[in-house]
């Protein structure tokens, strides 16, 4: 005799009502992990939790890796370029490549705090997941973006809880979150976001060759360089590799070289006390007074006005 079951699809209440259910257990979580305000990384590598109890600080700005982000709880606002991101509780951002970012926390309180898990993609794992997925080829993407705002999946979210529930128990860190992690990975790659993972991994996708040319100004941003130089190295056209640059990161080759060196530069003033003329020099400016004008409209403030603030502040709120 043949025993069988029918399989029924949920309402749609019902799934609101779990998606809630989940998303209060992860913001427990963040809520637990991270008992203050600042970024906590977690002994998983690449995973990090953002805790933010008010909104009348502005955040630095800073640089992300190709990452995914989910807001538990509060919101906060996301420029990248010229394009600015706004993402509520229950809402995913994933960026594809490794862009200057600008923070700015929009909803949260000392009682409701603003709690966000960040994932780092690692864009090797990627590559070796995407031939599974992607069986039959990469389909053709039409539109590149910098970032990509999703409402939240209850899969990636049931994944997520998982996988911080792993430093819980002894030895999941270690055997089980690898696993969890590739969920997680294989889930965002069937989301509505997969085919901009993917490109991460093709060798031939404009975003792989954008990152490569990024990798090499993250090396190199002392060192004066031409658009034609960084189309040389990733094999395009400099037109072609000026649009794909710009689409992919909202912002074009130089602009993104002027926020590495001010980025660095910050760095070096922060960690190792370096004087402005000395930091500016070692970024690659040869006028302090360009230097000040750069910093200033990039950050708000003059360098050491600027310096002087963070040196009061938490060392890593972001």
């Amino acid at each position: 005799m043949n025993v069988y079951r029918e399989y029924v699809i949920p309402e749609s209440d019902d799934i609101e009502r779990l998606l809630k259910t989940k998303m209060t257990r992860l913001a427990h979580l963040l809520y637990t992990f991270a008992p203050q305000d600042g970024v906590l990384d977690l002994p998983i590598s690449g995973l990090s939790i953002v805790r933010y109890s008010g909104t009348e600080i502005d955040c630095p700005k800073t640089f992300y890796l190709p990452s995914l982000s989910i807001v538990a709880q509060g919101a906060r606002s996301i420029s990248i370029g010229h394009e600015t991101y706004k993402l509520d509780k229950s809402q995913m951002l994933m960026n594809p490549i490794t862009l200057p970012i600008s923070l700015q926390t929009m909803k949260a309180t000392k009682s409701e705090p603003l709690l966000i898990i960040r994932l780092d993609l690692n864009p090797e794992r990627i590559a070796e997941i995407v031939p599974k997925v992607y069986s039959h080829g990469l389909p053709e993407i039409k539109q590149w973006r910098a970032g990509h705002v999703m409402n939240a999946d209850i899969s990636i979210i049931d994944a997520m809880i998982r996988l911080l529930e792993c430093l819980q128990k002894p030895g999941d860190v270690e055997f089980i979150a690898p696993l969890i992690m590739d969920e997680i990975l294989i889930r965002l790659l069937r989301s509505s976001a997969g085919v901009h993972v993917a490109a991460m991994g093709f060798a031939d996708s404009g975003v792989h060759q954008v990152s490569e040319a990024i990798a090499w100004l993250r090396k190199n941003f002392s060192q004066a360089v031409k658009v034609s130089d960084l189309a040389k190295l990733t094999h395009m056209s400099e037109s072609s590799f000026y649009n794909h640059f710009k689409a992919v990161t909202s912002m074009s080759p130089m602009q993104y070289q002027k926020a590495l060196r001010l980025h660095e530069a910050r760095s070096l003033m922060l960690s190792q006390r370096m004087d402005v003329t000395t930091a500016s020099g070692m970024v690659g400016y040869v006028s302090n007074s360009q230097f000040s004008r750069d910093y200033s409209a990039f950050y708000g403030a003059p360098p050491r006005k600027d310096i002087g603030r963070l040196y009061r502040r938490s060392p890593k709120i972001y």
